[in-house]
C-alpha cells in the first residue's frame, strides 16, 4: 500500500454564498412595516495551511475532492444567514501549489503558512439592505455568489539542509541511519528506497536536516527510473552530498563515472549549479573499497571536491563528515539575508479604467467582461422583473450602454456578459427604457407614503416621468 505521495491533483470548491431574503415586516395593525429581508451568509473558503506534523500528501491522493460548506440564506425580521465554515487542509512544509497549466500559485514554506485555494462566494443582499430613499420597498433580493472551484496540483519539495544523492545501493540509506535517528529500509538490491527519508543531525551547536533522495540512474531527468519523481526534493537543500560506492560489484561501473552521470542528471534538471558539493566514498571498510578510494581521491580533490572516506557499517569517518556538513550549512544560513517583513503591494487602478471591457467577436457577438458586471449577473434572479431592472440600472450607471454604442452595437445585436461557460446572452435594445414603463419607479410602494394633495401628486408624477425618461432610456438586459 502506498504510504508516501508527493504529487496530487486536487479539486477544491469553496462554499456558495447564501441568497438574500425579500421580506416585508408585518404585525398587527401594521401589515406593511417595510422591508426586513436579511442578507445571506458568506460561503466558506478552502485554505491550505502548512502543518509540521504532516509529511505526505497521501490523504489527498485518496480523497481528491474537497468542498467547503455553503452560507445559509437570509430570513425575514432582518436575520442574516450563517456564514459557511472554512475548510482548512493541512499540507507538509515545502508544498508548492500549481494551477492546471503548471503556473506556480504559492510556495508554502514555514509552519502556519496559508494559501486560500478557493474563495467563498459572497452572500446576497436582502431587500432591507437594498432599500434607499428612492427605493423604499424593494420586491427582490440578490442571489449569493457561487464559490470558487478549480483544479490545483500539489507538489511536495522536501525542506532539508543536506541532500544525499547517488546510484541505487550506494549506501545512502545506511548513511542517514547512522548520522540521524531515521530508520529507512535497507537492503542489498536496487531501489530499496522508494520515498525520500528525512533525518535530523546534531553536530556541536548546529542542528540540520538531511534527506536521502531515492536512487538516480542515467536518464532520470527525462523520466527514467525514480529520478524524475524525486529530483525536486533536492531543490531546497544547501549542500549536495555525492555518495559513491567504492565496493560496487558491477563491472561496468566505477565511482568517477557514477559521479559524472549524477552530475549530468542534476545539470539537466537545472537550478542546482550553485550548491556546494561534497563527495563521500562509502564502504571503505572493505579492502577493495579502501584501495579504490585511495586511488580516486586525488582525482576528486583535483576537481575541487571535499572528499570524505566513511563506512556506514563500521561507523568510520562519520564524525568528521557530520561536522563538515554542519559548517557548510551554518555558513549558508549566515549568508542568507534576514527575513524581511511581509510587504503589501498596492496597485491602484488607472484613472481611465472603466472596470470592464467590451469586445466584438468574429461572429458579431459583443462580449462584456469585468469583475463588477459578471458578479452582478451572478447575483440577479432573472425570474424577477424588478431584479432584472435593478441589474439594468447598475450596468447603465457603470457605462456599459455607452461602451456598447462606441463599439458599434446596434439594436438586436447579441450581447454576452461573462465567459463562455456562464455567460448571459441577450438581444440588445438601446431604445428600451429598462422596464421603467412597466415597473414605474422600481422599489417604491406608495402605500408606505402619507397622502399628498392632488396638485402635489400631479407635480410628482410629471417629475417621475421626466426622471424615468432620463434615467432608464438605454440599456436593457432583455
Amino acid at each position: 500500500m502506498t504510504t508516501f505521495v508527493d504529487r496530487v491533483e486536487l479539486q477544491v470548491a469553496a462554499g456558495n454564498g447564501g441568497h438574500g431574503c425579500a421580506s416585508v415586516h408585518r404585525e398587527k395593525f401594521k401589515p406593511l412595516g417595510g422591508p426586513d429581508g436579511g442578507n445571506g451568509g458568506r460561503g466558506g473558503d478552502v485554505i491550505l495551511v502548512v502543518d509540521q506534523d504532516v509529511t505526505t500528501l497521501l490523504d489527498y491522493h485518496h480523497h481528491p475532492h474537497r468542498k467547503a460548506t455553503n452560507g445559509q440564506p437570509g430570513a425575514g425580521d432582518n436575520r442574516e444567514g450563517k456564514n459557511g465554515k472554512d475548510l482548512v487542509l493541512p499540507v507538509p512544509d515545502g508544498t508548492v501549489v500549481l494551477d492546471k497549466n503548471g503556473e506556480v500559485l504559492a510556495d508554502l514554506v514555514g509552519q502556519g503558512t496559508q494559501f486560500v485555494a478557493g474563495q467563498g462566494g459572497r452572500g446576497g443582499l436582502g431587500n432591507a439592505a437594498l432599500a434607499s430613499a428612492r427605493r423604499k420597498a424593494p420586491g427582490f433580493a440578490l442571489l449569493g455568489e457561487p464559490g470558487e472551484a478549480r483544479d490545483i496540483v500539489l507538489e511536495l519539495k522536501t525542506v532539508a539542509d543536506v541532500a544525499l544523492v547517488g546510484y541505487p545501493s550506494a549506501g545512502k540509506s545506511s548513511l542517514i541511519s547512522v548520522l540521524s535517528a531515521a530508520k529507512p529500509k535497507i537492503a542489498d538490491y536496487p531501489f530499496t528506497t522508494l520515498v525520500p527519508n528525512l533525518g535530523v543531525v546534531t553536530a556541536g551547536s548546529t542542528v540540520y536536516t538531511i534527506a536521502d533522495v531515492p536512487g538516480l540512474i542515467p536518464g532520470a531527468s527525462q523520466g527514467r527510473g525514480l529520478g524524475l519523481e524525486f529530483l525536486r526534493h533536492v531543490e531546497r537543500c544547501e549542500v549536495l552530498v555525492h555518495v559513491l560506492d567504492t565496493a560496487t560489484l558491477e563491472s561496468d561501473r566505477d565511482p568517477l563515472s557514477d559521479l559524472d552521470v549524477i552530475e549530468e542528471e542534476l545539470a539537466q534538471y537545472g537550478g542546482l549549479g550553485d550548491r556546494p558539493r561534497v563527495v563521500v566514498l562509502n564502504k571503505v571498510d572493505i579492502p577493495d573499497g579502501k584501495d579504490l578510494a585511495d586511488m580516486i581521491r586525488p582525482d576528486l580533490e583535483e576537481r575541487g571536491y571535499r572528499v570524505f572516506e566513511v563506512s556506514a557499517i563500521a561507523r568510520q569517518g562519520l564524525k568528521e563528515l557530520s561536522y563538515a556538513l554542519a559548517d557548510i550549512v551554518a555558513t549558508a544560513r549566515a549568508a542568507k539575508p534576514a527575513q524581511e517583513a511581509t510587504r503589501i503591494v498596492i496597485r491602484p487602478k488607472a484613472v481611465d479604467d472603466a472596470g470592464f471591457t467590451v469586445t466584438k467577436e468574429a461572429d458579431g457577438l459583443f462580449r462584456v467582461r469585468g469583475e463588477k458586471p459578471e458578479r452582478w449577473v451572478r447575483q440577479t434572479d432573472f425570474n424577477n422583473d424588478e431584479a432584472v431592472g435593478y441589474l439594468a440600472d447598475r450596468l447603465n450607471r457603470l457605462g456599459v450602454e455607452d461602451a456598447l454604442l462606441k463599439a458599434g452595437a446596434r439594436a438586436m445585436d447579441g450581447v454576452a456578459i461573462g465567459s463562455d461557460e456562464d455567460a448571459v446572452v441577450f438581444d440588445w435594445e438601446p431604445s428600451m427604457s429598462a422596464g421603467a414603463e412597466m415597473l414605474g419607479r422600481r422599489g417604491e410602494d406608495h402605500r408606505f407614503e402619507a397622502p399628498r394633495p392632488a396638485a402635489q401628486r400631479r407635480r410628482d408624477r410629471d417629475a417621475e416621468r421626466d426622471e424615468a425618461q432620463g434615467e432608464y432610456d438605454g440599456f436593457s438586459p432583455f
